[in-house]
């Protein structure tokens, strides 16, 4: 498996990776729980070079979320896709969920634990790492 599909839900917007990604997560931040109005999001991180987007329908739209951070989404169905940041440059985080198919690797750490919710029950034998926010730079 070299290269993956993804889209919005109504298929607006599309893209395609080609693997390696970088790492997958789940993150819990409340600015991602609330952009996807669930628990937590499990983002792909790639580098810009092996993403292509396709927006040939003109829905894809950018939110400044925070101070040098944006999320894409598409306009038509509001499906969340895409997180980019000054914090790391070169790099798209793609929603898990958006990919038609599995990731190249399994997810392999909780960031953002500090803020997760307690109604959200998450599988007992999952030993991932639980990190919290990085210091401030």
């Amino acid at each position: 498996m070299t290269h993956a599909h993804g889209s919005c839900l109504c298929g607006d917007v599309r893209f395609t990776v080609a693997w390696p990604s970088k790492w997958v997560a789940h993150c819990h931040c409340t600015m991602c729980q609330r952009a996807h109005g669930a628990a937590f999001v499990t983002w792909f991180g790639m580098e810009n070079a092996s993403v292509g987007i396709d927006d040939a329908a003109g829905a894809l739209r950018w939110y400044v979320s925070s101070p040098g951070a944006e999320r894409g989404f598409c306009q038509r169905c509001g499906s969340s896709l895409f997180f980019r940041a000054e914090r790391w440059p070169g790099e798209l985080h793609i929603a898990l969920a958006n990919l038609h198919g599995d990731a190249d690797r399994a997810p392999m750490a909780h960031v953002f634990w500090e803020t997760h919710v307690d109604w959200a029950r998450l599988d007992p034998n999952d030993d991932l790492p639980r990190k919290t926010a990085p210091e401030s730079d």
